[in-house]
């Protein structure tokens, strides 16, 4: 498995990279087949680091976590056990949609953009309703079933998650209701 640990504008020791790849990795070799890759940041905020850890399952689908604490150490931890509780939970579907899953997810490209509003105060109207466009990244929409897309976006942490659905091959949209449940948008053409 590939590990990549680095800092934002913080030195990372080589200590903190072994520390990291030992126990990141005991978490992943009990829950996940095979990882492909790791990427794990860590970032200063205001008084507190940071630590984020995204990883790549060979099936495809994505594992985040990201912590905030006083010492570098303790941000890892914890985004270790918040990565650690959400694999624990999924350990089952990940495993059976294995099974079933001969090869890896699907993704399709697509553009993604950022939009920004005119700057002005609440109650200025702007010249034209068109947003301005400040950034076009490209994306990936997988092709997965309603259940290991909301289990996707429930390990990426994400408020939504675009996807094509496997069954009818169209694009859907699952994400976090206010009320905490999951709503499901399906279209109907």
């Amino acid at each position: 498995m590939l590990y990549q640990v680095s800092g934002k504008q913080i030195d990372i020791g080589d200590a903190l990279q072994t520390h990291v790849k030992d126990e990141l990795g005991a978490i992943l070799t009990k829950y996940a087949q095979r990882p492909t890759d790791a990427n794990i940041v860590f970032s200063k905020s205001g008084h507190e680091f940071v630590c984020e850890a995204m990883v790549h399952l060979s099936t495809g689908l994505t594992v985040q976590a990201k912590a905030h604490a006083h010492e570098i150490y303790a941000s890892f931890e914890a985004c270790a056990e918040k990565m650690d509780k959400q694999l624990r939970r999924y350990k089952r579907r990940l495993k059976d949609h294995h099974r079933e899953r001969q090869g890896p997810v699907e993704v399709m490209a697509a553009s993604s953009y950022i939009l920004a509003s005119e700057q002005g105060g609440e109650d200025s109207e702007p010249d034209t309703l068109q947003p301005m466009i400040i950034a076009e990244t490209e994306t990936r929409i997988p092709s997965l079933s309603v259940g290991e897309a909301v289990m996707q976006m429930e390990l990426a942490g994400a408020p939504i998650l675009v996807f094509r659905n496997e069954r009818g091959e169209e694009v859907n949209v699952v994400y976090r209701r206010e009320d905490g449940n999951i709503g499901w948008i399906e279209p109907r053409y």
